[in-house]
């Protein structure tokens, strides 16, 4: 078996532009799915495919690892969040190849199932880029709580950490505290909430301010509590709460995910299977969080094909604790990709198709063409007109 031909499809879904990975073999009709969907990078992501697909025309695509070092090694400079998402989106479609040429799930070839379902949490807004990132006020926020609580979801994450700097000015403190209040009263205890800091706080003060604040509400994590790589500041942190913490969607090689679990100072890491290099080298990360008693919980915003990608890993990952998902982002979610996710009681459902068990209706996907992404990051700007973290 012989790969003859990797192709892009790129599919704008509003929030984002999804990037599916088609990989092609010499076997009539079979052929391999994936995802490697990075905002705002879209034709960056495409351009890297094709200057990886060259590496691996002509060879075998069920020798997975091998084909991984020859984009990696191949490519001779290091390839960053680009770079690996296209690697991504490729190892991906190459599982799916290997699992519907023997007919069964990728999680049977990933070490088998763990578990029985898999318990997912949503954000607040779906796929409406202004409800995620832009509800500042309590009962917008509440109201989209009870929303998705009504949908079935029993876990859902917000981001209503404000913009901040290297202080934490104390009505905006204030006002978390007062937000994470009225979510908690709204859903009761049942329902897990995640924050999102989205590495906002500069300081590891600034980030305790908003995390005191938070922690009446009992919050299942706090996400990016300080930005990816300052290791320092989240140590800091890390010593002076009892609050869950996570972090490493933004994170890419393993050595930096080596790193941050040496520190022992995350309680839940975030590899993103889109971007940290496929399917088995998430394995890779999460068998080393394992080895730390750092549970796994990917990120995950992304289109239907990496959600099924995340499902397989799930099912297959003894320290996966729940799993981002963005189910229904936009109305036809379901049209461009028909896949295995079944959400039942707040938990996907053990798929049992080959492959990845996806069908990508090309039709469908046409009709949704490339746009530019709305830039929401030009959002974050201080009063004084200070840029900082989005």
């Amino acid at each position: 078996m012989q790969i003859t031909g990797i192709e892009t499809r790129v599919v704008n879904a509003e929030m984002r532009n999804w990037v599916f990975v088609r990989v092609v073999t010499d076997q009539p009709g079979l052929v391999g799915w994936g995802e490697a969907t990075l905002e705002w990078k879209t034709k960056s992501v495409v351009g890297a495919i094709e200057d990886l697909a060259p590496l691996l025309l002509g060879r075998d695509p069920r020798d997975i690892e091998q084909a991984v070092r020859a984009m990696h090694k191949q490519s001779f400079w290091r390839l960053g969040a680009i770079g690996m998402s296209a690697i991504s989106g490729i190892e991906i479609a190459l599982w799916d190849i290997l699992g519907k040429s023997l007919g069964v799930p990728v999680w049977r070839l990933l070490g088998g199932k763990v578990r029985d379902r898999v318990r997912v949490y949503t954000h607040l807004g779906l796929g409406d880029m202004r409800a995620v990132y832009e509800t500042t006020d309590a009962e917008p926020l509440v109201a989209r709580a009870q929303e998705v609580t009504a949908m079935g979801y029993r876990a859902f994450k917000a981001v209503f950490i404000p913009y901040t700097h290297y202080h934490a000015p104390l009505p905006d403190v204030d006002k978390v505290a007062r937000m994470m209040g009225a979510l908690r009263a709204a859903v009761g205890p049942e329902v897990e909430v995640m924050v999102d800091f989205h590495g906002r706080p500069a300081s590891a003060a600034a980030s305790l301010a908003y995390i005191e604040a938070l922690a009446p509400g009992r919050p299942m994590f706090v996400e990016e509590p300080v930005p990816p790589g300052e290791l320092a500041a989240l140590r800091a942190v890390a010593e002076r709460t009892r609050v869950p913490l996570a972090t490493g969607e933004r994170l890419i090689e393993r050595t930096e995910f080596h790193d941050l679990l040496s520190l022992r100072a995350v309680d839940i890491i975030q590899p993103d299977i889109c971007h940290c290099g496929g399917l088995l080298a998430a394995k890779k990360i999460a068998a080393l969080a394992e080895t730390m008693s750092v549970g796994v919980a990917p990120h995950n915003p992304l289109g239907p094909i990496a959600g099924v990608a995340a499902l397989h890993f799930a099912v297959s990952t003894p320290n996966h604790v729940i799993q981002e998902e963005m189910v229904g982002a936009v109305p036809w979610y379901g049209e461009v990709v028909r896949g295995p996710i079944r959400l039942v009681d707040g938990c996907w459902q053990v798929p049992d198709a080959p492959g990845l068990g996806v069908e990508v209706d090309e039709a469908a996907c046409a009709r949704h063409p490339y746009a530019p992404e709305i830039i929401h990051t030009r959002n974050a700007v201080l009063d004084d007109g200070t840029i900082v973290d989005w």
